[in-house]
Parts: C-alpha cells; sequence; structure tokens
C-alpha cells in the first residue's frame, strides 16, 4: 500500500500547484502551453486547461502505475519496494516538469 501512498501524495502535489497558479495567472484568459527555440510561444490554451493538462497526464501514468504494481508480483527477491522508488522517480519527473511549466508561464506573461 506504499505505493498507493507515494502516487496519492505526487498527485496531490500536481494538483496543489495548479490550484496555486490558477489563482496567481487569474487574470489570463490563456496560458502558453510550448514555445519555440526562440523564446516565443507557439500555441496557448484556456487558463483552466492548460494547468489542468499536467495533473491530469500526471494522475493516468501514476496511478497506472501504482494500479500495476499492486497487481504484479515481484520476480526476484529483493524486488519488493522497488514499486516505490519508480513511482517517487515518477512523481518527482512530473512535479520538475510542471514546475518548469509553471516557471516558464510566470516568465512569459509578467
Amino acid at each position: 500500500m506504499l505505493e498507493v501512498l507515494i502516487a496519492a501524495v505526487f498527485i496531490a502535489l500536481l494538483i496543489a500547484a495548479s490550484v496555486w497558479a490558477n489563482r496567481r495567472f487569474a487574470d489570463q484568459a490563456s496560458l502558453p502551453m510550448q514555445w519555440g527555440i526562440s523564446g516565443q510561444v507557439n500555441w496557448t490554451a484556456p487558463r483552466r486547461v492548460a494547468l489542468a493538462f499536467t495533473p491530469v497526464l500526471g494522475g493516468v501514468i501514476i496511478g497506472g502505475t501504482a494500479a500495476l504494481l499492486i497487481a504484479g508480483v515481484p520476480t526476484h527477491p529483493g524486488q519488493e519496494h522497488m514499486g516505490a522508488q519508480v513511482l517517487a522517480m515518477q512523481g518527482m519527473a512530473f512535479l520538475a516538469g510542471h514546475t518548469l511549466h509553471l516557471w516558464l508561464i510566470s516568465r512569459t506573461v509578467r
């Protein structure tokens, strides 16, 4: 059940970051989603869609991984807790990507 806890914590952190950003960027109707090599915004999305994208994607991937790890049986001794490490790495990667996206948004709109 450690896998469920780790998945829930990282998904909650992604959601909390988006809720905070939604308040911070409340004056913006749309937010940048992609930047070109020159730093120009390639395309934007409505604010709530832009801020929900990473938490939803992270929830699907992290939640799916947790479900697979819970349903699976370790094939070798010592693999019992490797799932927690995999989920922690996935969670940190999604949190880092989301933080980078929010920082780039902030730099662009302010």
